[in-house]
């Protein structure tokens, strides 16, 4: 049996859904457990999941990762799409409840450090990651340490200013990259396209009435034009963002994970495009920029493996 000390467990807080592994040093998922999010019991859920993986080997510490902004520094939640973790001492709550040492971090972070030690940014030593998804988020890692600023937030791309006359943020700022790339914002203007241009009632997306950004991906993959155009729209703004990042950090490599990039290429391949033509030559020709690798287990492995390795935070 792997030695205790060699195992711990990531827990990734995601949509109505939580996602847990059980990882050993190498970043290999063990063992994996998925429910549904309890949110009004989110604390022994967890516990509960925790006491089960740890019923199949030993482990030392356990990572929960949060979609919103983390304070390492006083382990405490400060905005977060579920609310029920924002405020109180959740830290505390969770170290009572497991029995294990506990690091609770934003899932952005936790999936570019997942990426950075077993995925796409492998081999790398600075890296830029953008999370790509229900909402967008960034990482930095530097000289192979998770970079998170002065109280915990660095790395929030999706709220770099696209277009200043946009639409308003969730941030409270207007035309973030968030309002025209995330994946929500996929939907709303491929909606708002088809209502006004006659010339792409042709679309298949036209036909369902509840389609998501993954719907567009997969219409892009079998060769619908007015998908096609979507995607490459969505690619050239993140572009933008992405030109922005390599002007500002000359990054190594730049990794880009999450849900929207499940169109491949069709989507990468125009980021690409854009950043060159917006970002400063010799700061482009020094980034590589690449597709994440580990999709949604990046999550519960960069946590994880951030617990057990918490001095590189």
């Amino acid at each position: 049996m792997p030695d205790q000390d060699q195992n711990s467990i990531g827990v990734a807080l995601s949509g109505s859904t939580v996602r847990a592994g059980l990882v050993d040093e190498a970043g290999n998922i063990i063992d994996r457990r998925e429910a549904k999010i309890a949110p009004e019991n989110l604390v022994e859920q967890v516990a509960t999941i925790a006491r089960d993986l740890a019923s199949i080997a030993p482990v030392s510490s356990i990572g929960i990762a949060i979609p919103g902004l983390v304070n390492r520094q006083t382990d405490s939640v400060v905005t977060s799409r579920f609310p029920s973790t924002v405020g109180g001492n959740l830290h505390a709550e969770f170290m009572r409840a497991t029995g294990l040492r506990v690091e609770i971090e934003n899932d952005a972070n936790a999936a570019a450090y997942g990426e950075f030690k077993v995925g796409a940014g492998s081999g790398s030593r600075d890296m830029f990651y953008m999370m790509i998804g229900e909402g967008i988020g960034g990482a930095i890692i530097l000289n192979g340490k998770l970079w998170t600023g002065s109280s915990g937030f660095a790395g929030e791309v999706g709220h770099i200013t696209i277009d200043t006359e946009g639409l308003e943020c969730v941030c409270g700022n207007t035309g973030c990259l968030e309002t025209v790339a995330s994946a929500p914002s996929i939907v709303r203007r491929a909606r708002e396209r088809l209502n006004r241009d006659s010339t792409s009632s042709l679309s298949r997306l036209g036909l369902k009435r509840n389609f998501t950004a993954f719907d567009v991906a997969q219409q892009a993959k079998e060769g619908d034009d007015f998908a096609l155009m979507m995607i490459e729209r969505t690619g050239k703004y993140i572009g933008t963002g992405v030109a922005s990042v390599i002007n500002l950090l000359n990054i190594e490599r730049i990794v880009l994970g999450g849900g929207v990039m499940d169109a491949g290429s069709l989507i990468l391949n125009p980021i690409i495009h854009e950043a060159k033509r917006r970002a400063f030559l010799s700061c482009f020709e020094a980034t590589e920029i690449v597709a994440a690798k580990l999709g949604w287990d990046a999550v519960p492995i960069g946590v994880a493996l951030l617990a057990r390795n918490a001095a590189d935070v």
